[in-house]
């Protein structure tokens, strides 16, 4: 059902549901993820014109190099073909926002009905008239990936459900909650990379076109990637020694100790979380199911087998205890830790601390 007013959205929002979304006559699709701006972009065109000849009602512009005057017209100017809605997509519009902004002042106010201009702009403060118009008649699409916190928390939701969406309708393919987890655990969040890799994991899916966590351990990510996951398999099967080896491998290629910690941290949490779920079962006097706690906490069913084995050896009061150390480390590493001898450091005790040699001392 369409919107009584305008409104700001994500840009993973919009994707997910764009035929009930009302644009006005101005849509600013702000950020600077370039793969969900694109997608967003494209999604406004289709939804706005459609295909074949609705395509000719719709106008691109390189802010740069655009005059306010030639974007006006191609707005003023029904198309002979297609639908009567005239849209212009001014793309990397920040210079043409800055060189224009009393003319697109005027023309939001102005309102004309049958037009609609997009600009692609990676700032958009709303506290300027030119933002509180476009608020009161238009729509604001926020395309900016966000770093950490409860956002990025929702962000990883709203992708996760894209990434399904579009494994069903472009590649053909059922993608499972567990497999998207683990391509979170295993690569940056960019949705472009994903979606590349869903489309080649598609391919690979055979006849049930079922993506799922094993198909992902797999086939997902080069040697840095397995050599992340060899290391951690270590440090849970209490293995000090090959994961300082893994440790050593993985910085001397390159990667950042903050990164690897990421990773590290990413499946840990779930042992610890695990293990909470274990003792709050027994507090409340159920019979606690350690492969059921795992699977709870995030663990895919392929690897519940070695994942209770290391939790057994990890023990009850490490695997508690695991949450707040992480935290802790998490935050000496973006503070007086953050050196790469010192992160480098931190990771080594945490490997050691986990060892079967850390509770004989």
């Amino acid at each position: 059902m369409a919107k009584a007013q305008s409104q700001t959205l994500k840009g993973l929002e919009y994707l997910l549901a764009p035929s009930g979304v009302r644009t006005g006559c101005v849509c600013a699709v702000v950020g600077d993820e370039p793969f969900l701006k694109r997608e967003v972009l494209r999604t406004l065109q289709h939804v706005l014109v459609g295909d074949g000849d609705g395509e000719f009602g719709c106008s691109t512009f390189y802010g740069k190099e655009s005059q306010w005057r030639e974007v006006s017209d191609s707005l003023d100017t029904v198309s002979l073909f297609g639908s009567e809605q005239q849209i212009a997509i001014v793309e990397e519009a920040d210079p043409f926002v800055t060189a224009f902004r009393a003319q697109l002042e005027t023309y939001v106010e102005r309102s004309p009905a049958g037009s609609v201009l997009v600009l692609d702009v990676k700032l958009w403060p709303s506290n300027t008239r030119l933002a509180k118009a476009a608020a009161e008649k238009g729509l604001t699409i926020n395309c900016t990936a966000p770093e950490r916190g409860a956002e990025l928390g929702a962000y990883k939701r709203l992708a996760q459900q894209w990434l399904a969406k579009r494994a069903t309708e472009v590649h053909g393919a059922k993608l499972q909650d567990a497999a998207t987890n683990m391509l979170f655990d295993l690569l940056p969040l960019s949705l472009g990379l994903l979606d590349q890799e869903v489309a080649k994991l598609a391919l690979m899916a055979g006849t049930e076109a079922v993506i799922d966590a094993k198909l992902v351990h797999e086939h997902v990510g080069g040697w840095r990637v397995r050599t992340a996951w060899e290391m951690i398999d270590a440090i849970a099967n209490g293995a000090a020694a090959d994961a300082l080896t893994q440790l050593d491998r993985l910085l001397a290629s390159g990667e950042q100790p903050i990164a690897v910690f990421a990773q590290v941290s990413s499946s840990l949490r779930k042992f610890g979380a695990a293990a909470e779920i274990v003792q709050q079962a027994e507090r409340d006097g159920r019979r606690a199911d350690l492969g059921a706690a795992l699977e709870s906490a995030g663990i895919p069913k392929f690897k519940l087998g070695d994942a209770q084995k290391q939790l057994r050896q990890i023990g009850r009061q490490r695997a508690l205890a695991l949450s707040e150390r992480l935290l802790n480390m998490d935050l000496a590493l973006k503070g007086h830790n953050s050196s790469p001898s010192r992160a480098r450091l931190e990771l080594e005790r945490l490997i050691v601390e986990l060892s079967p040699a850390a509770v004989a001392r």
